[in-house]
């Protein structure tokens, strides 16, 4: 069956994701076309096809025990000279953010790896561009805003054309799921 580039995923809504995506491309970042815009959870991940099943068991699991959080976008940031990128910054829910990447990477799970840099969430808006551009979109954005409340997160895969897909939402809990004390089982419902 091969293997397969997969990654997870907070998608940023509309109408915030197509105005984002539209400025990356205004910038001359023309990989955004084929990158709907996002908060990583999950970077490119190459697994084995036949272990999908157990990765979306494992992304339901993690969504059910999860609830939904607030995100906050505000103004701009960059990776360089480290790495050739500039970015939305996540002013609120960055530490919901980071809960999630640990799970969905949790040693031993189906998606275990170690990250090249620390995790630090973002949307980027520039990538591997010229620094001038570069330069025009930390300006530019360096006042946008958004927020919504985050409700779940997306497995993707990334096709041939190098283009990514949305494969599955896994949404949270409106409630996590949490044991009962052994005196609350029996109770009736008027009563709980």
């Amino acid at each position: 069956m091969g293997t397969v580039t997969l990654g997870v995923s907070i998608a940023v809504p509309e109408p915030h994701g197509s105005r984002l995506q539209r400025c990356r491309l205004d910038f001359g970042d023309a990989a955004a076309a084929g990158i709907p815009t996002h908060v990583t959870l999950l970077p490119p991940t190459g697994v084995a096809a036949s272990a999908r099943p157990l990765i979306e068991n494992h992304l339901a699991a993690i969504a059910a025990g999860a609830r939904p959080f607030r995100m906050r976008l505000y103004g701009t940031g960059t990776f360089r000279p480290l790495s050739p990128v500039v970015f939305v910054q996540v002013v609120e829910g960055g530490s919901a953010c980071g809960w999630l990447q640990e799970r969905v990477r949790e040693r031993g799970g189906p998606l275990d790896r170690e990250l090249l840099f620390p995790y630090h969430p973002h949307v980027t808006v520039a990538h591997g561009i010229s620094e001038d551009a570069m330069d025009l979109a930390q300006k530019e954005l360096a006042e946008y805003e958004a927020a919504w409340t985050v409700s779940g997160f997306s497995l993707y895969e990334q096709g041939p054309d190098g283009a990514w897909e949305p494969r599955r939402e896994f949404h949270f809990a409106r409630y996590p799921r949490q044991r009962r004390p052994a005196s609350a089982r029996h109770t009736t419902p008027e009563a709980a």
